[in-house]
């Protein structure tokens, strides 16, 4: 019964690991979703970022959840580079209530 429950428990790891290592080798995030980033910027194409104020009001009306997934993401070395300036920000308002 101990070696069933192993075996299974170690299945279960081994399907969920390669489900988040194939999202991870795509590249995308949820800082590449616009759904969750147009609050952030003044234009569809996401390049140019709204102001602080608004920057910080839009980051306050997120969820604490959504907040503590895009900050761990800015954690990220390569998903930092590439939105430079967002995460700055971010990092800027992390611990802001």
């Amino acid at each position: 019964m101990n070696t069933k429950m192993l075996c299974m428990g170690a299945m279960a790891l081994s399907l969920m690991t390669g489900a988040a290592l194939a999202g991870g080798s795509t590249g995308t995030s949820a800082l590449d979703d616009p759904a969750k980033m147009s609050p952030f910027f003044t234009d569809a194409g996401m390049k140019t970022m709204k102001s602080e104020k608004e920057f910080k009001a839009a980051w306050m009306a997120m969820k604490e959840d959504d907040r503590a997934g895009i900050t761990k993401e800015c954690g990220d070395q390569a998903i930092a580079k590439s939105h430079d300036n967002f995460c700055k920000m971010t990092k800027q308002l992390g611990g802001a209530n």
